[in-house]
């Protein structure tokens, strides 16, 4: 978690320390799907959203928005 710029000297670091690249690009930042948080509770919320979108194939978009059924399978 952190800013961009604390992200980027962390991969400065990191890069410093002997990762390669592909390991580094592993890592995500700054975490969490824009959904308006302000409190840790809804920061909390929005990085678990993204890792069940990633999870799934989720898109964040709103669910009244898009045509079709609405619950993924692990074959979809």
């Amino acid at each position: 978690m952190g800013s961009r710029r604390t992200h980027e000297e962390r991969e400065t670091r990191l890069r410093e320390a002997g990762l390669a690249e592909a390991e580094i690009a592993r890592l995500s930042s700054p975490i969490g799907l824009d959904l308006g948080a302000r409190t840790p509770e809804e920061t909390a919320v929005s990085i678990a959203a993204e890792i069940i979108a990633g999870r799934w194939g989720g898109t964040g978009e709103r669910l009244a928005g898009i045509e079709g059924p609405i619950h993924r399978t692990a074959d979809r």
